[in-house]
């Protein structure tokens, strides 16, 4: 089998003809998403985001359309304005995630996996965090190595695009990608991408058990239970069922409460306190056993 045999064997694309939408910066990994789309038979729509942040932006969104059209999909340039400054990978993931459609395919490969639940544990993430990526329909070249993929568009017609931002070190996950993989790597003797990979997986596996296990819990509203019987429950149990109610909305997505609000949770429930704020202007209190989130 060549290398486009393989890499199509590992990705996890929808049965031909089916549409989709493709998100491509014109980047090695979004640029062989789009080939291998292609030659998986999607009827594929493109989708570039033009950020504005580099000069060479709109010759960049230029460079993907005639891509496009040399491959015969249609495209649509989405424009949004980030500001240069602090937490800007967050603020440009949100961005985009504003403008693509729901379910577009992006270009994550396996070493992106892994670098994220690197990145997770860092911020000291649970099993969710521990397990990103896996089963993800809109990431289907999570099974594809990025160094295999960044070949196979080298020996295509077309030139990917050069984001000089990626060996940039002021982001944590270039760091990550150029230091510390390499170190954990020569540490191990052996390529641990794989391994953080299938442990995310193993992970998956927990996690989807927990989730079914957990569904009863799912339609017991904040001031259902009283906290006596809630005291009761395994911590694992009780965590989840916080996680869950405790979560906040807005024009980003659905953000789960962090570690240290789901203890202050606990100990409202404990009798510690009667009442403690949450992320996004919320308040937990307990009147008697029972609990009100405002």
């Amino acid at each position: 089998m060549n290398l486009e045999g393989t890499l199509l064997a590992q990705s996890h694309f929808p049965a031909a003809p089916a549409s989709v939408d493709v998100a491509v910066s014109g980047g090695p990994d979004s640029l062989g998403l789009l080939l291998l789309a292609v030659r998986a038979g999607l009827l594929v729509h493109v989708h570039h985001v033009d950020h504005h942040v580099r000069p060479t932006s709109t010759d960049e969104s230029r460079h993907v359309r005639a891509i496009c059209e040399r491959l015969g999909v249609p495209i649509t340039c989405h424009d949004v304005h980030v500001a240069p400054g602090g937490n800007f990978e967050s603020r440009a993931r949100s961005a985009r995630r504003s403008v693509l459609p729901d379910g577009a395919l992006t270009g994550h490969t396996m070493d992106d996996l892994a670098e994220t639940v690197l990145l997770n544990m860092m911020r000291g993430a649970g099993v969710d965090g521990l397990s990103p990526m896996v089963a993800d329909p809109s990431k289907p070249l999570r099974d594809v190595r990025r160094s295999d993929l960044h070949y196979y568009v080298a020996q295509s017609v077309f030139v990917p695009i050069y984001d000089e931002s990626n060996e940039d070190p002021a982001f944590l996950r270039n760091r990550v990608r150029h230091e510390l993989l390499p170190v954990m790597c020569d540490i191990a003797g052996r390529d641990i991408v794989p391994l953080l990979a299938r442990q995310a997986s193993v992970i998956y596996e927990d996690r989807r058990w927990l989730e079914r296990a957990s569904l009863p819990d799912l339609g017991l509203e904040i001031d259902d239970v009283d906290c006596r019987d809630l005291r009761d429950w395994e911590p694992a149990r009780l965590r989840r069922w916080l996680r869950a109610r405790l979560s906040h909305h807005d024009a980003d997505g659905t953000h789960p409460p962090s570690s240290d609000e789901v203890d202050r949770a606990m100990t409202v429930i404990r009798g510690d306190v009667v009442a403690t704020e949450l992320a996004g202007g919320a308040r937990l209190s307990r009147s008697g056993q029972r609990l009100t989130l405002d």
